[in-house]
């Protein structure tokens, strides 16, 4: 796991600024402590930073910008590319030779393959920039789930790229004006949504998509896709035949045994851990008694048998339903790991506090719990953590998975319910958000269809109630932008099942934009890499079929280890891995701790980011 920084003059002879990458670089110094590195090309039109946290390949051979032999291609990358061996054993069978033991080396020679097509060979979670000098072109890639980040900014005559965008910030010819798009969001949602940021000039490059740039201008390219894939997987899609044939040849979808579906899930869920395991220091794994991470435990003690596992626990609830400290060093004991428990106080948050919002890249009103997670993974000696992160989204446990199908068909029914709605919410709002979650005055309007009942669900701050938080022309300007509502019936285009629906909506915008953004951060400034093995996109196109004709659960997922988990386990409600917000987060903030839920949070967060204070309802 690294921080990646490049300059790329494409239509201007000017040379890089040196100082300024450099300075993009080590803005980033948390998320590569051992190592930097810095390569500007002779004509000083292109340059590529790194900074390394050395995962794979420890030694001096790994370290980066890489070249090839001839030194035609250089590279900076930030993730894992957890099948790096076999690809490497194929293009060594191809005459490639390698100089080191690292993955990164294994993206030089599969682009020198195959070009940039090299991307549909790729499993893991992946950023990178690499240089062609002989087509001189800059050549950058996001993996397809968005685990990590990639952001660019775009001058019209240079493009830079970085990991950060505070690191895209601080670069003088950078537009830094507001970005309607990206503060509207950020209340609508409580996060920013990508591809958006605060800033007018810069913005992510969208998961699954690459990036070509040469003297012709800047061109992206989507290359993958999760709501594709669940189309794919969709038996109501006509696109499906092909997969479904060739998973029914293996008997496991195509018999009704559960036995062999079981099987099949254990296989696909065993073949994800075995590649997120892969690594040269130790891995370790946030452990909670939640299904996912005890599911995960299970898995990989019988991939390893030194598995060091680590628990959050809040003296808060000790002595409560919340607290899992128990069930996981029960679970510590039945797998045999090596186990650390660590408690958390709300004075640990106080202390921690401001190195929290200054860690943050953009704002959000979460990442709290794995900003302290990943704080005593890495001072218990880990660099490597796995997270259950994505197993809701994957089995559909969360409650919208059943809400919003059921709102949809309810109101969905009613002739006229959008209109008949919007004419009741306008009447109905003032009052009900008096009296409780101003949320219920949209039932009407907004439960016709998933992307509007899935803005209703998950929405922070709803439309209509925007402009009390924002200047009314601001969010006028943001609203249409963003385009929330086509882009939120886009993301379920081509997906009949109602299951598959919801999990496109969880998996492209809450998990990636919440989720995933806020492991990333919040693990990066402790220095510690975070892998999450049911966020992966082959598990997801081998088991979406599964999913979608045999109704898999978490249950059935916690059932595939072979020393199966303790039954009470099984049973026990979800209950979710989270810190006391509203008590810690707000504590001694009394202007901001009246707003309900998470809204208090979510404006402090935001005044602290833009240093102004409006007013809160």
């Amino acid at each position: 796991m690294c921080g990646i920084a490049a300059t790329f003059r494409y239509k201007e002879r000017g040379p890089v600024d040196r100082d300024q990458l450099c300075a993009m670089r080590d803005c980033m110094d948390a998320r590569g402590p051992d190592d930097e590195g810095l390569w500007v090309s002779p004509g000083e039109r292109v340059g590529l930073a790194h900074r390394r946290l050395s995962i794979i390949d420890l030694s001096p051979r790994g370290a980066q910008p890489m070249a090839n032999g001839d030194a035609s291609l250089r590279v900076i990358y930030n993730g894992e590319i957890y099948n790096h061996q076999a690809l490497r054993d194929d293009l060594e069978a191809r005459g490639y030779e390698f100089q080191s033991d690292s993955d990164t080396e294994v993206l030089l020679h599969l682009y020198a393959e195959k070009g940039r097509d090299m991307v549909h060979d790729l499993r893991g979670m992946y950023a990178f920039a690499l240089w062609d000098a002989e087509r001189k072109g800059l050549f950058a890639a996001r993996d397809p789930y968005g685990i990590k980040p990639l952001y660019v900014a775009d001058t019209g005559k240079t493009l830079h790229v970085a990991s950060q965008v505070q690191a895209l910030r601080g670069v003088d010819e950078v537009d830094t004006s507001k970005n309607p798009a990206g503060h509207v969001g950020y209340f609508l949602w409580g996060h920013v949504p990508e591809p958006h940021t605060l800033y007018d000039g810069i913005r992510a490059v969208p998961a699954g998509h690459t990036v070509w740039a040469d003297a012709d201008g800047v061109r992206e390219r989507q290359f993958a896709s999760i709501s594709g894939a669940l189309a794919e997987a969709d038996p109501a899609s006509q696109r499906n035949h092909s997969r479904t044939d060739s998973l029914a040849s293996n008997g496991a979808v195509s018999t009704a045994d559960s036995e062999a579906i079981q099987e099949e899930l254990r296989d696909a869920l065993l073949d994800t851990v075995r590649h997120h395991m892969v690594a040269d220091v130790d891995v370790g794994l946030f452990l909670s008694a939640g299904l996912d991470s005890a599911t995960l435990t299970a898995l990989a003690s019988e991939v390893t048998d030194r598995l060091r596992t680590v628990t959050l626990g809040f003296e808060e609830f000790r002595g409560t339903h919340d607290n899992e400290v128990p069930g996981a060093e029960r679970l510590a004991e039945r797998y045999d790991t090596d186990h650390q428990t660590v408690w958390v106080t709300q004075q640990d948050f106080a202390d921690a506090h401001d190195d929290l919002l200054a860690a943050m890249d953009q704002p959000t009103n979460d990442g709290t719990n794995s900003y302290f997670v990943s704080k005593v993974a890495r001072e218990a000696g880990l660099k490597v953590a796995l997270s259950g992160l994505g197993g809701d989204e994957l089995f559909g446990s969360y409650p919208s998975f059943t809400q919003i199908p059921r709102l949809v068909s309810t109101v969905g029914a009613v002739p006229g319910a959008a209109t008949i709605g919007k004419g009741l919410r306008v009447v109905t709002a003032p009052v009900i958000k008096r009296m409780t979650s101003p949320k219920y005055a949209g039932l009407l309007e907004y439960g016709t269809d998933y992307g509007r009942a899935y803005l209703l669900r998950r929405g922070m701050y709803m439309p209509w109630e925007l402009p009390d938080v924002l200047d009314p022309d601001l969010v006028q300007e943001g609203w249409e932008e963003l385009q929330t509502l086509a882009r939120l019936n886009e993301t379920t285009d081509g997906i009949e099942h109602e299951h598959l629906r919801v999990t496109a909506l969880n998996s492209c915008w809450y998990m990636r934009n919440q989720l995933l953004r806020d492991t990333d951060w919040a693990s990066m400034t402790h220095s510690l890499e975070v892998r999450t093995p049911l966020v992966d996109f082959p598990l997801l196109q081998r088991l979406a079929p599964l999913i979608a004709t045999h109704g898999l659960s978490k249950t059935d997922m916690a059932r595939t280890p072979k020393h199966s988990l303790p039954k009470d386990l099984l049973d026990r409600p979800k209950s979710g891995f989270w810190v006391p917000m509203r008590k810690w987060l707000l504590a001694d903030r009394p202007e901001y701790s009246d707003a309900r839920g998470r809204r208090g949070w979510v404006k402090y967060v935001y005044d602290r980011f833009t240093q102004h204070v409006r007013r809160i309802t």
